[in-house]
């Protein structure tokens, strides 16, 4: 019998002052069996930047076609497309094809660099993608907040992330590896 997935509630307190986002969001984070804490927090990462009311999770990792977050409009069309890992370069085409941001957060460190250095020139080519690295040293703290309960707050100055619990205060300096083509 298979195993189902574990349940996880956060509350999330934003403050985004490089959008001028702030809000609190109660969470229901389904981590798959196979899903590390690494992943799921990296999921919570990209929810806390993205934050909106339309963003929801995926289904999860075992469920091909939807990403780990997404974002649609009242007609269903996918505004935003979040992945997170080290997504194959067909499966980031074909998000790109369907939602109209598309935005992939890497970590796993030298995996990462390995993966980009690999899939960087087919990429780069992709008007509407972009990516972003996470220090591994960061991915691999954020599993100090990992609970079945979480009091979380976020942070966000300056592309610098800060993301705490009660006992523990994660900073996270992203890279971006691939910007959006602008809009002429």
């Amino acid at each position: 019998m298979a195993r189902k997935a574990t349940i996880f509630k956060a509350g999330l307190q934003i403050a985004d002052m490089d959008r001028h986002y702030y809000r609190d969001h109660d969470l229901t984070i389904a981590r798959h069996p196979s899903e590390t804490d690494e992943r799921m927090m990296v999921r919570v990462l990209a929810f806390a930047l993205h934050a909106h009311d339309a963003l929801v999770f995926g289904k999860g990792i075992s469920t091909e076609d939807e990403p780990a977050l997404w974002q649609k409009d009242l007609t269903g069309a996918i505004d935003l497309w979040i992945d997170v890992g080290l997504p194959d370069e067909k499966d980031i085409r074909k998000a790109c094809s369907r939602a109209a941001q598309v935005v992939i957060y890497a970590y796993g460190g030298r995996s990462a660099d390995l993966w980009w250095g690999h899939n960087s020139d087919r990429l780069e080519r992709i008007k509407n993608l972009t990516v972003i690295n996470l220090p591994v040293a960061a991915t691999q703290a954020l599993t100090k907040l990992a609970q079945r309960t979480m009091q979380l707050q976020c942070t966000i100055q300056e592309g610098g992330i800060w993301l705490a619990d009660n006992n523990n205060r994660i900073e996270v300096y992203p890279v971006t590896l691939k910007s959006p083509v602008p809009l002429r």
